[in-house]
């Protein structure tokens, strides 16, 4: 623990040296990083440098338990005990403390959802699960704005993709990228049959500039009409906007605004958050050995929840939690499912540390 508090300790004392340079603004980019580096250490070093002073203390005083003094001895005893006790608390708050916090969690979020298979009725169950995660981010008091919205003839959703800004937006939903299956009667089920239906959820923190650099050679940028379900006619104009990104192949595009310069903002922010995804992607990967979890895979292939309405249950298959609430949680109330997938992620963490 102590050998761990000291590196840290040089690393905050070296991230102030670097951002007190006087060229230390030059590259913006850099500097951001260190600065939001050295935020998200302040706590930690506030904490160690209270250990540090007991963990000396108590050093001083059990040397003394092996000198001649009897009285000094019978003195310091008592004390041991008390700094013990101190020690060992403070070692609980750093363990929590030394998680590596992941440095996205903060951030809004772009949530995409998109109906898998069971025709329509997964587009009718993309448009549930798009509405569940409306009425949690409007009881967190977030800003929604949608960027893309694909409608299914059928009365669902092909695709979605809304931007979520609010205080740990994206910390709060990360765990929600994946495949969610639901098992129900379709409306147009004469027979009664239970159906299984799929949408793939993905959740991506919003890349700011100094995040993400875009060349704007790299882009090929392509402008249609726009049209909506079954080939409705939006507009005479052509402003939807299709934006390639050459070097990894990434394809958005954005026909919601009547603007093409809308358009072309809002696909601009989906591309940078892709981008960053796939930086991230390979950073993760880099660490899947020294940390596994199951909540915290990113593999939006894997099947992470289902949602049977006869039985009124929601089952998240990563950590076995069932919940027979399935009205409140499709009606937004996400907070018990949220918390359990977060404080296993942290067990997890902690048994790292």
């Amino acid at each position: 623990m102590i050998d761990k508090l000291k590196f840290v300790l040089a690393r905050y004392d070296e991230l102030e040296e670097l951002m007190n340079q006087p060229d230390a603004m030059r590259d913006m980019k850099a500097f951001t990083k260190m600065a939001r580096e050295h935020s998200g250490l302040t706590k930690l070093v506030e904490e160690a440098k209270n250990y540090i002073v007991i963990y000396d203390r108590l050093q001083e005083d059990e040397k003394i338990l092996n000198e001649d003094d009897l009285e000094l001895k019978e003195l310091v005893k008592d004390e041991i005990a008390d700094l013990r006790e101190d020690l060992s608390a403070y070692e609980e708050k750093l363990k929590i403390l030394l998680i590596h916090k992941d440095p996205d969690d903060d951030k809004n979020t772009i949530l995409e959802i998109r109906s898998g298979t069971g025709g329509d009725e997964a587009a009718i169950f993309a448009g549930n699960l798009y509405r569940m995660y409306l009425r949690y981010a409007e009881r967190q008091g977030w800003k929604t704005e949608v960027l893309t919205m694909n409608d299914n003839e059928g009365g669902g959703i092909k695709e979605v993709v809304v931007t979520l800004s609010g205080d740990g937006a994206y910390g709060q939903l990360k765990f929600e990228s994946g495949v969610h299956r639901v098992q129900r009667i379709p409306e147009t089920e004469s027979s009664g049959r239970v159906h299984t239906s799929a949408a793939t959820v993905a959740v991506l923190p919003e890349a700011e500039d100094v995040d993400v650099e875009i060349n704007e050679s790299d882009l090929k940028i392509d402008t249609y009409r726009a049209s909506g379900a079954g080939g409705q006619h939006v507009n005479k104009t052509e402003s939807a906007i299709r934006i390639t990104h050459n070097p990894t192949g990434l394809v958005v595009t954005c026909q919601d605004e009547t603007s093409q310069h809308k358009n072309r903002d809002k696909a601009m922010k989906v591309l940078r958050s892709r981008l960053y995804e796939v930086e991230m992607e390979k950073q993760h990967k880099e660490r899947a050995d020294a940390r596994k979890s199951m909540v915290s895979t990113g593999d939006r292939s894997a099947k992470i929840r289902t949602y049977n309405f006869p039985q009124g249950r929601v089952t998240d298959h990563r950590i076995n939690l069932t919940l027979y609430k399935l009205n409140d949680i499709m009606d937004g109330d996400l907070t018990e499912v949220i918390e359990a997938l977060k404080l296993e992620d942290q067990k997890v963490a902690m048994a790292a540390v």
